[in-house]
């Protein structure tokens, strides 16, 4: 069974973390979703405060090891507040280093870029974000999906299906290689 895990705090984007969640469950993956706090963080959606989701683990609970894939979602407050946190970086950069893959939309590239995994990589992201990615060495184009090695990037909540499923294929084309 493929382990798929989700790092986010308050302030995800709702679509970008519910959404996927239920694809994969939906295709017979396990999502477990991880945060800097135990408890419950609460989405954004349409400009206010969303729903609540439970978080599983606690970044320090988790070891990349047990998991397939990571899944990034975005939202303006998600990102920039896991982007100076050392575990949630550390565990994106423990990730790429394994050549897992990590898939993050809208906002979350913000992360790849910390953990300086973009350089020479091709992504898309929020038109917002385009500059910052590429300062940090990324060819930056403007379709759906960019794959590139291990990484999977889209732009925003109406790229969700084409990302997901881009996630699924690799998670299967990787298992199939390593079986």
């Amino acid at each position: 069974m493929t382990q798929v895990l989700i790092i986010a705090t308050n302030g995800f984007e709702q679509s970008e973390l519910a959404e996927p969640k239920q694809q994969l469950e939906d295709a017979g993956h396990t999502v477990t979703i991880a945060s800097i706090d135990e408890g419950e963080i609460t989405g954004w959606k349409d400009n206010n405060w969303g729903d609540s989701v439970t978080v599983d683990k606690t970044f320090g609970n988790v070891t990349v090891d047990d998991y397939d894939a990571l899944l990034l979602p975005g939202g303006q407050i998600n990102p920039d507040i896991l982007r100076m946190n050392a575990d949630a970086i550390d565990m994106i950069r423990s990730f790429n280093m394994r050549g897992k893959p990590i898939a993050a939309i809208c906002h979350a590239p913000w992360l790849l870029a910390e953990a300086d995994i973009v350089r020479d990589r091709t992504v898309t992201s929020w038109p917002s974000l385009r500059t910052d990615l590429r300062n940090a060495g990324a060819n930056v184009v403007d379709q759906e999906v960019a794959i590139d090695g291990n990484l999977i990037t889209s732009r925003n909540p109406d790229d969700i299906p084409a990302f997901t499923d881009a996630l699924i294929e690799m998670m299967v084309a990787d298992k199939k290689i390593a079986a």
